[in-house]
């Protein structure tokens, strides 16, 4: 990879640059000078929010939407035969995946903080970065997610300082430089391309061994600290659910549904009190990821303890988008069954009458090889309400469909499809629009609607919310 390769570029075009991966690029290198320009199929929130960047949008992928550019960036999610790609690979331009574009930014930077673990990425590294950002410390960050102090999902300081959001699909997490990596979790997820948990382990071990001085790791999760092993070199600092960690938790007292407090612990020493506004014992562990990596790089105490009081999740982390006729909708990003479980038993342990979990699959692949896991975890909840699938960057050679996720939930409710269907935006509105009447006819007061998934299953929450208020 040529770490120089944005040295002489001055237009650099994005292609699908409303992805979740994109957007804090976009910020970044808007912030930096450089002149972008993008294109996206769909018209999004996040759209608007380039436009208002003042980065000029297409809406439709077109050879024409490239000209001009020195550089041109696309997603994984890209296929091969999409006009621009074509036309950019045709054009003698060079051409980089995202994550080999994100790979060289964090080799700008003297202390990269790559945020690495099957779950809970964006939260911890939204963490961090308000607790930097509190302390009054310039920094960059990459997120999947959106965080209300910077404004977006990405930011472009001028201290040595980045936060980045740094995922294993398809070993991207691998092109990266981090000085501090932090590893939450390792888990069995896109077994499509790792094919078994062992080749998962070993691509965390690789990121281990490429990070430059020090690894914050829960010690208390057997897989990560697998990826551990014949690791040199590297100072080594861990936390995790009890003693045996550097850092660890203790006095955790549940306020209320979303306020967490407790006594941060470092080596038997009380640091202080911690309060957190963000629910389930799995952000505890979040944050105390985020308090290691904070102090590691210089950040006092009490800016850990005044960031985290300030956090309050950042976008579709168990966001609550409102409240109407008495019913609560929240939103959330999880998507594989650990995610699921530790959203739908935090959500079960509050004070709700019934937990309507909506859920929208995402991927064929993924469905299909975790479905008994799926279906166990959706289990948990009052009720479980699915979508379609939302296919993404697959085809469905599985021969997978809603029906059969469907069938091993007791009492779970869907709509069935024409399986030879063509998928269209369309027919995937048809189906949101059939689980949102069901939801707004059977929902009560009291109770709590939570949408799930990756996807674009917060629309649902939306158009319930919606029609509950014209009810």
């Amino acid at each position: 990879m040529d770490l120089n390769i944005l040295k002489d570029k001055k237009h650099i075009h994005f292609i699908g640059i409303g992805g979740s991966g994109m957007y804090p690029l976009a910020q970044i290198l808007h912030g930096q000078g450089y002149y972008l320009t993008g294109s996206d199929n769909n018209e999004t929130e996040t759209l608007d929010a380039v436009r208002k960047m003042g980065i000029p949008v297409f809406v439709g992928q077109r050879a024409e939407n490239i000209e001009g550019a020195d550089l041109i960036v696309h997603t994984a999610a890209i296929m091969a035969d999409n006009p621009e790609l074509v036309a950019a690979k045709a054009s003698g331009v060079p051409v980089l995946e995202r994550a080999d574009l994100l790979g060289i930014i964090t080799s700008w930077y003297e202390n990269a903080i790559c945020v690495s673990g099957t779950h809970g990425k964006t939260s911890t590294t939204s963490m961090i970065t308000q607790i930097i950002y509190t302390a009054g410390v310039d920094l960059s960050a990459y997120i999947g997610g959106k965080l209300p102090c910077i404004g977006g999902s990405g930011i472009a300081g001028k201290s040595d300082i980045l936060v980045c959001e740094s995922c294993e699909f398809e070993d991207h997490f691998l092109k990266f430089f981090p000085d501090i990596a932090v590893v939450l979790n390792v888990d069995a997820d896109h077994l499509d391309y790792f094919g078994t948990l062992e080749n998962i382990i070993k691509s965390f071990k690789k990121f281990n061994e490429n990070t430059t001085k020090c690894i914050v790791i829960n010690g208390t999760d057997e897989n990560s600290m697998k990826s551990l092993e014949g690791i040199e070199g590297k100072e080594i600092i861990t936390f995790g659910s009890d003693s045996s960690c550097d850092y660890y938790a203790e006095n955790i007292k549940h306020e209320n549904d979303l306020l967490t407090t407790y006594d941060a612990m470092y080596k038997g020493e009380k640091l202080g009190k911690i309060t957190l506004n963000v629910a389930g014992i799995h952000n505890v562990l979040n944050s105390l990821a985020a308090i290691a990596a904070s102090r590691y790089v210089g950040i006092d105490f009490e800016y850990i303890q005044k960031g985290l009081a300030d956090f309050h999740g950042a976008k579709r982390r168990f966001e609550k988008l409102g409240y109407e006729k008495g019913i609560t909708v929240v939103d959330d990003y999880a998507h594989h069954p650990t995610e699921l479980k530790a959203i739908l038993t935090a959500a079960m342990d509050m004070s709700f009458k019934n937990v309507w979990a909506v859920f929208q699959p995402f991927t064929f692949s993924r469905t299909k090889i975790l479905l008994d896991d799926f279906a166990e975890v959706l289990q948990i909840p009052t009720h479980a309400v699915l979508t379609d699938i939302m296919g993404s960057r697959e085809k469905n050679t599985y021969g997978i469909f809603t029906r059969h996720l469907a069938e091993k939930i007791p009492g779970c409710v869907y709509f069935p499809q024409d399986e030879n269907a063509e998928w269209t935006d369309e027919r995937k509105y048809f189906n949101f629009g059939q689980v949102c009447d069901y939801i707004c006819e059977h929902a009560q007061e009291g109770d709590l609607v939570i949408t799930l998934g990756c996807g674009d299953a917060y629309k649902i929450a939306k158009m319930v919310l919606n029609k509950l208020a014209e009810e």
